[in-house]
């Protein structure tokens, strides 16, 4: 294969097209507060144009009273006008031919934000500048923290020190600002961003486009605006692999485009090349960018590594994502960007050690990012795309917002149950592992109890995608994480009708977890699914294993191969509907198949060997209280999203544990 940065620099000149600011703006940008900005001759302005709405000019203005401005106010006049910069590509170029080269912007970038006359959101960003990057200073690092904190320095935000520039942020958190330059292939950025938007032109704007109606909703981990600005001027202004992973991420959903599905892919593969490379060198210059590319590159099908995901946490370490940014002094959208980066960093090493069975990176005692807000948010309903096949803004936001309250209840169970130390040295039996979770059970209950109407009700707009599906997995996934733990120390427990009880519990989950895949529908299917998705879809395959392996009768053996044969076959005829679906047949096939054949063929031969392991001293006598309730069947239980039992079952367990009470799930 040759080189996919050959020719990259021989590209032709396109000149960028005037625009004249109408007379008043039109509808859509008054009710967006948005500058409203028309190319000459053209009818229609440029974000009505980017959101495909009409532009009309029908709402009658009103008179506004003067107000003192403030940073907050200058803030979003610049949000507005770098909202109006031109697109220098037009959209009728991408209804051409890929199969000819077409012509790419040449438009220098921009060297330093603090230094360029026009409007721009990006003055005094620390996390993504174009000229340097900027590392934190820990408390142990050589730079004495009581000398960073001098009156000297508190005067001053910034400090340039030979060739770096110490920058003040908070109180007591200091950036040691480094050159771009000075770093590891840093001249080639430039060819590699010319290669990656020769691959895609003359389809970029479409893509991002498709980015931002289907993938950004759910998982906001960029600035819609100000990437539009930085896109308005020049593709040159990103970082490369950023840019190329989110053309990537697009590219699946190619056909949702009216303009794009009847036209030849671009060569998706040799933008991976260029992707990857390139953020092999982006990590010594890291930026908020690079956090950014490593979690779209982990999204893509084929992508999830938890060795990159370690990398990330490092990064992220580096510049300072684990720290509360609320009274730093960058931009406002900034600090909402860092915390939504920071808690997508959080969900990506927690479920990452989850599905690879490794100790998380990232714990509490260093970690002070505070919760997401509504605030934390720029994008709103209001801004939501009509297009048949978009993805709801509002929704899209709620559902990140609970993957990340149900992501800490998992890192409970995780350094619970899940650490090697745990698993090494287990407190107690069976009963006692049931007092120990009962605290993360009550949580996991408060936590369903209080998610929106709209995720436990079937709730799909017509002729919109709904990511849903992948909030509900991963509660089923939370759960089963919980159940595994339980029926592998119940396996070696001797009271058989409270081992019956946690199994029968457990049996209650995995019913409901097959229903819940069995009943999605194309509108989930087909919509953005969170990385760790494909393996908790296969998990619900290992957890059918885990209950067949440990069956106490025939029947029971019996009814789980069933299950796991009906399980298969859900997941079979669904795959070709589903990239997300596809990768987890083919996990199941690698983790579920090839371990049937350890399974004891006779219950007896599981019942002996339990029964050997068992010492006498602790065999339970305490009789056991047949007035405990019954095990709800699944049919009983409320539904959630695509129709499904969801909610936690009662259980009690009073009568024979007086001091414990378990009235959730167990």
């Amino acid at each position: 294969m040759g080189d996919p940065l050959a020719g990259a620099q021989a590209v032709p000149v396109e000149q960028p097209v005037a625009v004249n600011r109408p007379s008043r703006p039109c509808d859509s940008c008054r009710k967006r507060k948005s500058r409203c900005e028309m190319p000459n001759g053209a009818a229609v302005c440029v974000l009505c144009q980017f959101h495909h709405h009409e532009c009309t000019f029908q709402q009658t203005t009103r008179p506004r009273k003067r107000k003192t401005a403030c940073p907050e106010d200058e803030e979003q006049e610049d949000m507005s006008m770098s909202m109006s910069m031109p697109w220098t590509a037009s959209r009728q170029g991408s209804t051409s031919s890929a199969t000819t080269t077409s012509a790419i912007r040449t438009v220098a970038r921009i060297d330093c934000y603090e230094n360029f006359k026009g409007p721009t959101l990006l003055r005094k960003t620390l996390g993504l500048q174009t000229h340097r990057h900027a590392t934190f200073l820990g408390p142990s690092s050589d730079f004495e923290q009581s000398l960073l904190h001098s009156a000297s320095l508190v005067s001053q935000d910034e400090i340039t020190i030979g060739p770096v520039a110490l920058r003040k942020v908070g109180p007591t958190d200091n950036f040691l600002q480094t050159l771009d330059k000075s770093t590891l292939s840093h001249p080639q950025e430039i060819s590699q961003l010319d290669a990656v938007e020769t691959v895609v032109a003359p389809h970029g704007h479409e893509l991002i486009r498709l980015y931002f109606r289907i993938v950004h909703p759910s998982f906001p981990i960029l600035h819609k605006k100000v990437w539009l600005e930085k896109y308005n001027r020049t593709h040159r202004e990103f970082s490369p692999p950023c840019l190329a992973f989110v053309y990537i991420l697009a590219l699946h959903w190619w056909t949702y485009s009216a303009e794009l599905a009847s036209l030849p892919k671009p060569n998706t593969m040799k933008l991976e090349e260029i992707a990857l490379r390139a953020l092999a060198e982006v990590v010594h210059r890291p930026k908020l960018s690079t956090i950014q590319a490593g979690l779209l590159l982990l999204q893509r099908p084929k992508g999830d590594s938890w060795a990159l995901t370690t990398q990330l946490v490092g990064i992220g370490q580096e510049i300072g994502l684990h720290l509360d940014c609320s009274d730093w002094s960058i931009p406002i959208w900034e600090k909402g960007l860092r915390k939504r980066l920071a808690w997508a960093l959080f969900m990506q090493d927690k479920w990452g050690a989850l599905v690879h069975g490794r100790p998380s990176h990232i714990n509490y005692a260093d970690w002070l990012v505070q919760p997401l807000t509504a605030d934390d948010f720029p994008e709103n309903a209001v801004d939501e795309n009509d297009e048949d096949g978009s993805a709801e803004v509002e929704k899209g936001r709620l559902l990140f917002c609970e993957m990340v309250k149900l992501t800490e209840i998992l890192s409970e169970i995780l350094s619970t149950f899940y650490t090697l130390r745990a698993q090494r040295e287990p407190r107690g039996g069976l009963r006692e592992q049931l007092a120990i979770a009962k605290p993360i059970q009550i949580r996991l209950k408060e936590w369903f109890s209080q998610l929106p109407e709209f995720v436990k009700e079937e709730d799909v707009k017509p002729r919109k995608l709904s990511s849903t599906g992948y909030l509900c997995l991963a509660y089923y996934a939370t759960e089963i994480a919980l159940h595994r733990h339980i029926i592998r120390v119940a396996s070696k427990e001797a009271d058989s009708e409270l081992v019956e009880i946690c199994r029968n519990a457990a049996k209650a989950r995995l019913c409901s977890a097959v229903d819940f895949v069995s009943n999605l529908k194309p509108a989930h299917l087909q919509s953005f699914w969170y990385s760790p998705s494909y393996y908790n879809f296969s998990i619900i395959s290992t957890f059918i294993l885990l209950l067949w392996s440990t069956a106490t009768s025939t029947e029971e053996m019996a009814f789980y191969r069933q299950k796991l044969t009906t399980y298969r076959w859900i997941l079979r005829v669904s795959s070709n509907a589903s990239d997300v679906l596809e990768r987890a047949n083919a996990q199941l096939l690698l983790s579920t198949d090839g371990m049937t054949k350890f399974i004891p063929v006779e219950v007896a031969d599981r019942l002996d060997s339990l029964e050997e392991s068992i010492t006498s001293d602790e065999q339970l006598h305490d009789p056991f209280d047949t007035s405990l309730a019954a095990i709800s069947s699944p049919d009983t239980l409320p539904t959630l999203g695509v129709g499904v039992p969801f909610s936690p079952t009662e259980y009690q367990f009073g009568d024979i544990y007086p001091s414990f009470k378990c009235d959730v799930n167990f």
